[in-house]
């Protein structure tokens, strides 16, 4: 079969099983991930010469030479999966194990969905009419924080005239100017780093920027500096909730600069939802969120730093629009969204949780010494 009919077969595979995933390795068959299961293709295993047709079948010599030389390579593609010119767009990793050439992808969906179809708190339509500020979501790796920003950036798309400023590593949804103007700006290609191009992105005359993932002091400096003169930023970050990421900001500055960035954190924060996405037992996935909002209250937490008082505002602030992500799996859970015990495994508390659930002192592992995710 030649390469390029086995490509189209597997992507088009991953297309038809809504995978998230495709995993390309020595040794073993293709990987789909469906619902955060792995399942192996009914296929021969790879050899090092098949998986290397691979790569040079999907990335430029240019890219090539930089795999070769960095051992690592972040691309994306649109790759055609049928003959009426049907494709799929793919985030791409290329990396080495145990010396072998191997691929990580993952699926994009084409269509941009809203804030209302990915079931997310109605409150985020308010950051999407916010002119100035820092807005986080956060979360661990593949639970859904580029698409829910891409909700986000195409409200502002569709309701508002602006000019909107992406910068990521590599791009994954691809937006269409609607009412608002979109340049879309890769790291490697358009751009050498987040810093950079952070440095420049204000002479560029944006209104909203969205920044991949801040990953660096520069990064997050450019970022907060964004915010405080009068741009809408919205990012992403690799934390579990809104205390952590916090923390995580502040972290990255020398201890001599937190006492200012506290204060900085403190004026621009517009809110931090934080999410999982947890696989459902028919198939698959729905979104829990903790989401908290820049009240006084947090504001004051921030700029003493007493991080640790935040869970405590959050979980008393419904009536102000937050709620942790213990409440919201409850909340799931009452609903008959969500069995308990799937839920239970993704809970940052359990005792919490079962209080939330059944009430005080009752759980439904009693004895069994059941931990939450923490």
């Amino acid at each position: 079969m030649a390469l390029q009919v086995s490509l189209r077969e597997l992507f088009g595979e991953a297309v038809k099983r809504n995978a998230s995933d495709v995993h390309i390795s020595v040794g073993i068959p293709p990987v789909l991930r469906v619902d955060e299961k792995l399942h192996s293709l009914k296929h021969p295993p790879l050899d090092p010469a098949d998986v290397r047709d691979i790569i040079t079948t999907l990335l430029t010599e240019e890219q090539f030479e930089s795999y070769l030389t960095k051992k690592e390579l972040d691309f994306s593609l649109h790759y055609p999966i049928s003959s009426d010119g049907m494709s799929v767009r793919l985030r791409g990793n290329c990396f080495f194990e145990r010396g072998n050439m191997a691929m990580a992808f993952r699926v994009i969906p084409k269509t941009i969905r809203l804030i209302e179809h990915l079931i997310l708190p109605k409150q985020l339509h308010d950051v999407a009419r916010r002119r100035q500020g820092l807005f986080l979501v956060t979360g661990p790796t593949g639970h859904g924080k580029s698409t829910t920003l891409a909700a986000i950036i195409q409200e502002i798309n569709i309701s508002r005239s602006c000019h909107i400023v992406t910068i990521e590593d590599p791009i994954e949804y691809l937006f269409h100017s609607d009412r608002s103007m979109i340049h879309q700006r890769e790291i490697g290609i358009d751009t050498t780093s987040f810093a950079e191009a952070l440095k420049r992105v204000l002479r560029q005359d944006p209104d909203v920027i969205m920044i991949g993932e801040m990953r660096d002091l520069e990064t997050v400096r450019a970022a907060l500096t964004a915010a405080e003169t009068g741009h809408l930023v919205l990012a992403t970050l690799h934390t579990p909730d809104a205390p952590q990421s916090i923390d995580r900001i502040l972290d990255v500055f020398p201890p001599h600069q937190q006492d200012q960035v506290k204060l900085q954190l403190a004026n621009v924060l517009i809110g931090i939802c934080s999410q999982q996405l947890l696989p459902l037992p028919g198939g698959g996935r729905m979104v829990a969120t903790e989401l908290m909002w820049a009240v006084p209250a947090v504001r004051n937490c921030i700029r003493e730093r007493k991080i640790h008082g935040l869970k405590s505002i959050i979980q008393t602030g419904l009536d102000q629009g937050m709620h942790t992500m213990d409440q919201d799996l409850a909340r799931l859970i009452k609903e008959g969204k969500l069995p308990y015990e799937l839920a239970a495994s993704y809970a940052f508390d359990i005792k919490d949780l079962d209080r939330m659930v059944f009430g005080e002192g009752t759980s439904a592992f009693a004895g069994e010494g059941v931990m939450g995710r923490r």
